[in-house]
């Protein structure tokens, strides 16, 4: 979370530099001493240098959004895969405990059935 924090205040931070820029390129071509036409011209140079570097930096920040969403990919199907092989040691063991009680009771079971019963005494007279 904190890559992609600091990917949106660098993504700002370049925003604010590229408006910055094309405002004081205005305004330094508005009142420097030329004529309309040369003025245009620069204008319009100008506002094509600042489109190409607005696509540099929003194909960067498109390129950083990617590789972020691909590590979190990763990451995510890492801990479902620890999370999965988890639930199985667990299940695996549960198995193992009930066989193991299962066969103990059995044993006792089999353990009360080999005595003998309780048969009343022979009645002297």
């Amino acid at each position: 979370m904190a890559q992609q924090d600091t990917g949106v205040e660098i993504g700002a931070f370049f925003a604010g530099v590229l408006i910055g820029g094309l405002v004081g390129a205005a305004v330094a071509l508005l009142l420097a001493p030329q004529s309309g036409e040369e003025t245009r011209k620069q204008l319009t140079k100008t506002s094509e240098e600042f489109r190409d570097r607005a696509q540099d930096v929003m194909e960067d920040a498109r390129e950083r959004a990617e590789a972020t969403i691909a590590d979190s990919r990763r990451r995510a199907e890492r801990i479902i895969e620890e999370a999965r092989n988890r639930a199985q040691a667990i299940t695996e063991e549960a198995r193992e405990r009930i066989e193991k009680a299962s066969e103990e009771a059995r044993a006792k079971g089999d353990k009360s059935s080999d005595k003998p019963a309780d048969a009343p005494a022979p009645a002297e007279a």
